[in-house]
């Protein structure tokens, strides 16, 4: 039994809505691990103010997931399934099994946020600022990976420009972790100096 030939048109609008979700459910991403660091470094504040920012992040964190990541994610899978029905070779060549052990990796990340949202919502959250500074940088890494597959599919680079793409790609993440560091020391130091 062979499966029907879609025409060019379904498999452009497959196309296009398939790029339309992944820019919105990584926009999603991206952010919502952001809003979690805000949440858990509100436990450095004093009352009133901690649980008013909590309040004010853990309603940002629902609406973000549930309005924006996870209809970008549907629509982002969804349009995947009609793009592979209308190229099911695909799914006999190497470049689409890596990118779909991808997504696989990146669908348990989105369901990792909603743990770590249930989680900071009913106050026992233990993972640390710098900590979800580290896990917000999973989404970019898997996403360079995917573009790369999609883009140069069964010629995968491994010349020079990849290793310096993947160079960076670290430095970016460890340009932001020491940012973040110097930013707490800098605020450590200024409230030691306002104590004496």
């Amino acid at each position: 039994m062979t499966l029907p030939v879609l025409p060019a048109e379904a498999y452009l609008w497959f196309k296009t809505l398939h790029i339309v979700g992944v820019v919105v459910w990584f926009a999603g991403l991206f952010y919502l691990v952001r809003l979690f660091i805000y949440h858990v470094e509100a436990d450095e504040l004093e009352e009133p103010l901690r649980g008013a920012f909590q309040q004010q992040y853990t309603l940002m964190e629902r609406r973000l997931a549930n309005i924006i990541t996870t209809p970008g994610m549907v629509v982002a899978v969804a349009m995947a399934v009609g793009l592979l029905v209308a190229q099911p070779l695909w799914l006999k060549q190497g470049w689409m099994h890596a990118k779909l052990a991808v997504v696989l990796a990146l669908l348990a990340y989105h369901w990792f946020c909603y743990r770590l949202m249930g989680q900071l919502r009913e106050g026992r959250c233990r993972w640390s600022g710098r900590q979800l500074r580290a896990l917000n940088e999973l989404p970019t890494l898997m996403l360079v990976l995917v573009v790369m597959l999609v883009v140069f599919k069964g010629q995968f680079p491994t010349g020079a420009a990849t290793w310096f793409l993947v160079a960076l790609v670290v430095a970016m993440a460890g340009s932001i972790q020491f940012y973040a560091r110097w930013r707490r020391l800098r605020a450590e130091q200024e409230a030691l100096a306002g104590g004496t």
